[in-house]
């Protein structure tokens, strides 16, 4: 099973963090991390990276839900979304298929909650 919901486009790599943060939004979802991948390698390994990004995104009626159903799942969450350059000069944007992760807690409750987030992060990017 893939493990992230995918899609490549045609905006620049600035402009593709905006448009996903803005669709994130019209989903619920707010964004409290942002990891510059790029920025952070090079200060650590003083290796030179793509522009490459993660977006910690949360839904907080459904976090809050996933916590009362498994009171171990914020090991999980929050949702990460990266956003990275590719060669050829378009964007990729993914996103985790919150399915695919939650596998292997055996939790009924638990499992329809991360089919309907996978509904709204499918919904993100398909809008890009």
């Amino acid at each position: 099973m893939k493990y992230y919901i995918e899609k490549t486009t045609e905006y620049g790599f600035d402009k593709a963090i905006k448009i996903v943060t803005e669709e994130l939004k019209k989903e619920g979802f707010g964004v409290l991390t942002e990891i510059d991948v790029q920025a952070t390698l090079k200060k650590k390994l003083d290796v030179d990276f793509k522009k490459y990004q993660i977006l910690g995104a949360c839904n907080p009626p459904f976090a809050h839900k996933a916590l009362l159903a498994e009171n171990k799942i914020g090991a999980m969450l929050p949702c990460n979304v990266i956003v990275q350059e590719l060669d050829n000069g378009k964007t990729e944007v993914a996103a985790v298929d919150p399915v695919a992760s939650m596998q292997a807690v055996e939790n009924d409750e638990l499992s329809d909650i991360a089919n309907e987030i996978r509904a709204k992060l499918e919904k993100v990017i398909e809008n890009l």
